[in-house]
């Protein structure tokens, strides 16, 4: 009962003192109220938010760069699968020029008669060892003909129509005192060489006790 009357006092002692003030004071009060309660309600309310939407926008700003990146890459990567394909049929292409091991005498005889039916006399036909080039081997063939240039010409003509690769290099011609043109030059073939195939690790035996 004490404490109600007590409260009730310091209520009429405020509005007293409420009374008391001009109607500027009042006004500037109230103002002062108000405005504090926009500023609570601000700091409370939409700082927050405004601080989840600056972390928004820094996300989105990264997933926008992430994704130009991505498909950046995708342009790139489209690029890369073109151009692997271009190369594996030019690869392909390349092998299908290159005798295997089992065609390497067929194709010596097709540079033979080449020759022949171009009007050449063999003086020499000699194949050269094998040379490795990793994937591939080139096998040089001594040549040396007698005829004349045009016959010549014709030879080399028909080489390089032949199915497989066949380079014409090295070539020197002479002429002896009679007028005889001497034609010398390399061949050179390709033979392509197949990786060994991986050896399986053999198993153990145990010993029989």
């Amino acid at each position: 009962m004490m404490e109600t009357t007590a409260t009730s006092k310091k209520l009429d002692q405020l509005f007293e003192r409420i009374e008391a003030l001009t109607k500027t004071q009042r006004i500037l009060i109230c103002s002062g109220v108000f405005a504090l309660l926009i500023v609570l309600f601000g700091f409370l309310s939409f700082w927050p938010n405004w601080q989840r939407i600056g972390k928004l926008n820094n996300d989105y700003k990264k997933l926008s760069a992430d994704l130009e990146k991505s498909k950046k890459n995708a342009r790139q990567l489209a690029k890369l699968r073109k151009d692997f394909e271009s190369k594996r049929r030019d690869f392909n292409q390349v092998m299908k020029s290159l005798p295997e091991s089992e065609e390497i005498s067929s194709l010596l005889t097709g540079i033979s008669e080449s020759g022949q039916e171009s009007g050449l006399e063999f003086l020499l036909f000699q194949p050269g060892q094998e040379i490795n080039k990793n994937f591939y081997a080139e096998i040089p063939v001594a040549i040396r003909v007698a005829g004349g240039y045009h016959n010549f010409v014709q030879f080399v003509d028909r080489v390089a129509r032949l199915s497989r690769v066949v380079n014409i290099r090295d070539i020197l011609i002479s002429q002896s005192k009679t007028g005889e043109l001497t034609t010398s030059c390399q061949a050179v073939t390709y033979k392509f060489i197949e990786a060994p195939a991986a050896k399986k690790p053999q198993k153990k035996t145990k010993k029989k006790k």
